[in-house]
């Protein structure tokens, strides 16, 4: 637990002091020999945490968004078809975006809070030849996980690339890019990557960089282009200066720090921190008496909760005070239910302390707003569960 507001959002998050002090430094030039080391020996640290040791690293100056868009625009020519599992609010934005770039979009969605079935998702890559199936890992809008191990088996035995967004869920939920046969992978660093916002991350697979050296026609967004960023990832890797567009230098030495911390931590071991900070934060939330927007248990994601409000108290009611005991929560986000939950952020350098903090938070802004329970539960149900 710090002795500061807690930032306890879904991103951005806490950040470890050494990635900090990283960012902080006296800023290096882009071509000097030891930023050309950190940069390439970030670009092999992602293979590692994204577990695909033959795919293609992009880091690049930007936020999730354009990681989205480093994917859509290389992949999708116009009339490919594009299938998007559609979990809340960021399943709408992928959709959205790949109609941009001429792609025939169609959606298999579920009600805020679920997830499609497998039989649906199945059953429409059955009707039509689908080029790409995108995948929100971890949707922010409503804290829903999808099963990409299963979904990525679909995807490949119908012929579709897979593409994951993984903004939510990279470095903090499992995800194994070459065992599930997921294509792409991207996330942004300001989540479980663990660094301050400004980079768009994303590991492309063989058959994605097959794919897009396929392609019949231009990439028809400049900054988005691969072909333009393979020489430069490519040179830095090879500990060569190279120039495209000048890199976000220090968000690239914050990076390789936070990636450097990862990796040592282990997948293994950082896989299983998230899902006991996600067990000690719901156990909390449930002794309080809160519900959750994700329908069943079992569609709750590892690196955030969205619980709902009580009765009669709503997001002005309850955040402020929370953020005057100590920790700055979020808002609902998806449009059918924005009133109705908030949301918690619990990913990458969040301690069980944190979580704690977070959740006594909750309980003096539940009391400030004349909710009634005792005092301490919801607390000691999150220590109990996390320990």
């Amino acid at each position: 637990m710090k002795d500061r507001t807690l930032l306890m959002i879904p991103g951005p998050i806490e950040f470890e002091p050494a990635v900090l002090a990283a960012l902080g430094a006296p800023t290096t030039s882009h071509i000097a020999p030891n930023f050309i080391e950190a940069f390439g020996q970030a670009l092999e640290r992602m293979r590692q945490v994204f577990l695909c040791p033959d795919g293609q690293p992009f880091i690049v100056a930007g936020s999730g968004t354009l990681a989205m868009d480093l994917a859509g625009a290389n992949l999708i020519e116009p009339g490919d078809k594009a299938l998007v599992v559609n979990t809340g609010y960021f399943g709408d934005r992928y959709g959205a975006l790949l109609e941009r770039y001429g792609a025939e979009v169609s959606h298999v969605r579920a009600p805020a809070g679920g997830r499609p079935a497998m039989d649906e998702v199945a059953a429409a890559l059955e009707q039509e030849k689908f080029k790409l199936l995108t995948v929100t890992h971890v949707d922010t809008s409503t804290g829903v996980i999808t099963d990409v191990k299963a979904l990525a088996a679909l995807g490949q035995a119908h012929g579709a690339l897979v593409v994951v967004d993984g903004v939510c869920s990279v470095a903090g939920e499992e995800l194994r890019m070459t065992e599930w046969g997921v294509d792409v992978a991207l996330t942004a660093s300001q989540k479980a990557i663990g660094v301050p916002p400004g980079l768009a991350l994303l590991v492309a697979g063989p058959r994605a960089i097959e794919a897009f050296h396929g392609r019949s026609t231009s990439v028809p967004n400049f900054y988005a282009d691969w072909s333009l960023w393979l020489p430069i990832m490519e040179a830095y890797e090879e500990r060569r200066p190279g120039y495209f567009g000048t890199p976000a230098v220090n968000l690239v030495w914050a990076l390789n720090t936070s990636l450097g911390q990862i990796l040592d931590e282990g997948m293994e071991a950082r896989f299983q921190r998230h899902e006991a900070l996600s067990c000690a934060c719901q156990a909390g939330i449930a002794a309080l008496g809160l519900g959750q927007v994700p329908l069943k248990p079992e569609l709750a994601a590892h690196t955030m909760t969205a619980p709902r409000f009580p009765a009669g108290i709503g997001a002005a009611d309850l955040l402020p005070r929370v953020t005057k005991a100590g920790a700055v929560l979020a808002g609902g986000l998806h449009p059918e239910i924005r009133a109705e939950y908030f949301r918690i952020g619990h990913m990458g350098a969040a301690k069980l302390g944190d979580v704690l903090a977070t959740i006594g938070a909750i309980e003096t802004g539940l009391a400030g707003c004349g909710y009634e329970f005792e005092r301490g539960t919801g607390v000691a149900a999150a220590a109990a569960a996390g320990a």
